[in-house]
């Protein structure tokens, strides 16, 4: 990716999306052998033998019916699934999605010219809304460089939701709205919304042709900070946001009924190129602990955050930063890519604004004042009242990407495999495990599932239990599990998972009004992961500074985000609060014992 933002190149940003293939169906007979082997760790013979007669029975029977139709339906859409996928996942869920369905993490700018400082918060605010506002630029004049991987471009469509771009709750589905154009496109919005103590305020990002410079972000930052510190509060209705979804949707519609005004406020945030958030919070954050910054941008104060927005920008009273992002119109690469660019940014110019401190004239920002009675204000404070248990983000240091890669080991692989073992120590069993694959390489791509939890991964975890087992044999059991997860994750990336080709089949199933096919009601379905049942939760943010967090996807279960540099392994851990068996504290401090005890194991034992 350095490489990539330092060339200066002629291709455009979108320029491939019309040439990229589309998403391929897997062979029915494949994803179901997939399918069986992915279930093995969480059944016992019966079990296994009676799933293993329902999953022949449907790949005879209406499973061979239902992958016909999709194989149709994929002849008519570039990707067959990316609609499904963005209604079941996401815009059909029910549960609020700020703290459920969205994603965050602290701008990496504190580990070297931004450390924690209290009185900076405007200041460097400003500098960062600039280069953001610069990358969002970049994006409009198609001058972002196209991710790929050797020479294959990937689908940039995604970079198209990051900025003015917003979710819209709707009673029983919530649609995505999206007013971002590129410059050959036409008009796009050019207002942030700033949020502070409830209020909600909204400036232009363009004056007189061109972007507002630092000392400009900082004159109306400055300006609303004021305001909204020698004046009440205002009623917080951005806590709406992180309600319910049917219940936000009711609420927006009465906000609506009660002045027709109320609808322009609405879009006027729905349409800006990001929200910022001001927020009252000191977060203590070192390059060794995230755990309190990584907690307030997913679960920080309701009234200063807009949940439904693709971004926003978080930035706290002792001048730490971070965002917090809707998951639905786009993956975390997105913000990754982003984050990254401003902090090379930041780097470059030591943290500082290095340009002119003029300020032009310009109007001041203007403040949107919702209509509101009790009923708005009733709905407002049960809003409020949500709260996620534990996050921990920690980072070990002892080694890092360099060190597994010297022993030809996979760094992603490495932190799975500790993981599955780390969680086998704490809970005793084999843990179910989403990992994330992308699969970019092909039309509107997103995401596949890597069942991280294998037969050959449980064994190993076994071996590492049992004494009479010896470093050797640990070891082979251990290069085995690699092999397997690294053949698994290339599979996903090409094409070639299954857990998004069963949705597909269970989705045709219930579209043709058929009953639900006896393999998605089979108890190991949802043992072993299917249907959102994962315990495990997790995703690899990627080898650059950027770090971010999700929580867990059942209530029994674990959110985990880790990213890899050459010298360390930063792993964020989120549980539930009501639930008394999990714990992220010890799986984190397991999951680094891991590590040691892999790399011992490569050292000792010499085959």
């Amino acid at each position: 990716m350095e490489n990539q933002l330092a060339k200066s190149t002629e291709e455009r940003t979108f320029q491939y999306q019309d040439s990229l293939p589309s998403l391929p169906v897997p062979s029915l007979e494949e994803s179901l052998k997939k399918y069986l082997e992915s279930v093995k760790p969480f059944a016992n013979e019966e079990e296994y033998k009676k799933t293993e007669e329902i999953v022949k029975k449907f790949q005879n029977g209406i499973g061979e019916k239902l992958h016909q139709k999709l194989l149709e339906r994929a002849k008519e859409k570039r990707n067959w699934l990316e609609e499904w996928w963005l209604n079941v996942a996401y815009l059909d869920v029910r549960i609020p999605s700020q703290l459920n369905v969205n994603f965050g993490g602290p701008a990496p700018h504190m580990e070297h010219y931004w450390p924690p400082k209290e009185g900076t918060q405007l200041e460097r605010g400003s500098i960062s809304l600039w280069h953001n506002l610069n990358y969002w630029q970049l994006l409009r004049k198609e001058k972002l460089p196209v991710d790929k991987v050797g020479n294959t471009p990937l689908d940039m469509n995604q970079f198209r939701m990051l900025f003015s771009t917003c979710k819209i709750p709707g009673i029983s589905r919530d649609s995505i709205m999206n007013y971002f154009r590129t410059e050959s496109e036409g008009y796009s919005p050019t207002h942030i919304v700033v949020l502070c103590r409830g209020r909600v305020f909204v400036f232009d990002a363009i004056h007189e042709g061109c972007l507002i410079t630092p000392p400009e972000i900082l004159r109306q930052l400055t300006y609303i900070h004021r305001k909204c510190h020698s004046e009440p509060d205002g009623p917080g209705v951005a806590a709406l946001t992180s309600e319910e979804r049917t219940r936000w949707a009711k609420a927006r519609d009465y906000l609506i009924n009660l002045d027709p005004e109320n609808l322009t406020r609405l879009e006027k945030i729905q349409s800006s190129l990001l929200v910022y958030s001001l927020e009252d919070d000191s977060p203590h954050v070192t390059p060794e602990d995230y755990s309190q910054v990584i907690a307030m941008v997913l679960t920080g104060d309701p009234t200063v955050r807009w949940g439904d927005k693709s971004y926003n920008l978080i930035s706290f009273s002792n001048g730490v930063l971070g965002c917090n992002c809707d998951h639905a119109p786009y993956d975390a690469m997105v913000m990754v890519s982003i984050s990254y660019y401003v902090d090379e940014k930041i780097l470059e110019n030591e943290g500082r604004w290095k340009g002119s401190e003029k300020a032009r004239d310009m109007p001041l920002p203007e403040e949107l004042v919702f209509t509101v009675d009790e009923k708005v204000l009733s709905d407002i404070s049960q809003a409020k009242a949500q709260y996620l248990k534990q996050v921990v983000a920690y980072s070990f240091t002892h080694f890092g990407k360099k060190l597994t890669k010297k022993k030809m080991l996979h760094p992603d692989t490495f932190i799975q495999l500790a993981l599955q073992l780390a969680y086998y120590r704490l809970h005793g069993r084999p843990g179910c495990c989403y990992e994330t694959a992308m699969t970019r390489f092909f039309y509107h791509g997103r995401t596949e599932t890597v069942r991280s939890c294998t037969v050959e991964a449980v064994r190993w975890c076994q071996s590492m239990q049992d004494p009479a087992a010896s470093a050797l044999e640990r070891k082979q059991m251990m290069l085995q599990a690699f092999a397997k997860h690294n053949k698994m994750m290339k599979d996903c990336s090409t094409g070639k998972g299954f857990d998004r080709h069963l949705l597909g089949l269970s989705l045709i199933a219930r579209e043709e009004g058929l009953p639900v096919p006896e393999l998605f009601t089979d108890p190991l379905f949802s043992r072993s992961g299917g249907g959102g049942n994962f315990v495990l939760s997790t995703s690899l943010v990627g080898y650059l500074r950027v770090q971010g967090v999700v929580v867990p996807m059942v209530h029994s279960g674990y959110g985990v985000f880790y990213h890899i540099r050459d010298d360390r392994f930063v792993v964020a851990c989120s549980a539930w609060k009501s639930c008394a068996e999990t714990d992220a504290e010890k799986l984190v401090q397991l999951i680094f014992h891991a590590f040691q005890d892999m790399m011992q194991l490569m050292n000792s034992a010499h085959l």
